[in-house]
């Protein structure tokens, strides 16, 4: 039988503060996670976002250590209504004290673009279409 993609695990420093980032991004953490060593949240399609503790990680894995040298390699990304909102949604992230990564701006691709950082570094990109543009 073959393997189904089913769950997307992160590592956090501290529960609370992850989850009120990915709260900020929309996505709904059972009430009263934020001291627990682990939290899932259910995404569209059937996936799941997990998040787990250092502690919780290094509980089976003593020698864990967290990646130095740079930024991760893996990359969220949230889907905005609109140019707008992928705007209002950065400024609202800066504004509860969450770093940026690359401010809103239009990709060559056809979307506006930004990213920011999570409370761990990971990079959380927000995009939406960009209007079509008439052509004469």
């Amino acid at each position: 039988m073959p393997s189904t993609f089913s769950l997307i695990g992160l590592i956090v420093a501290d529960m609370g503060r992850s989850l009120a980032f990915y709260r900020l991004l929309g996505l709904d953490p059972p009430a009263g996670a934020d001291a627990e060593p682990h939290v899932e949240v259910s995404l569209p399609g059937g996936l799941r976002l997990a998040f787990d503790t250092e502690e919780t990680i290094r509980s089976f894995d003593p020698d864990w250590s967290p990646a130095t040298g740079g930024a991760g390699r893996v990359t969220l990304a949230f889907a905005c209504d609109s140019p707008a909102e992928v705007d209002a949604l950065h400024a609202d992230l800066l504004a509860a004290g969450h770093p940026g990564h690359l401010p809103p701006w239009d990709a060559f691709w056809g979307q506006r673009y930004a990213t920011v950082l999570d409370p761990d570094g990971n990079h959380v990109d927000l995009f939406a279409p960009l209007p079509a543009v008439a052509t004469a």
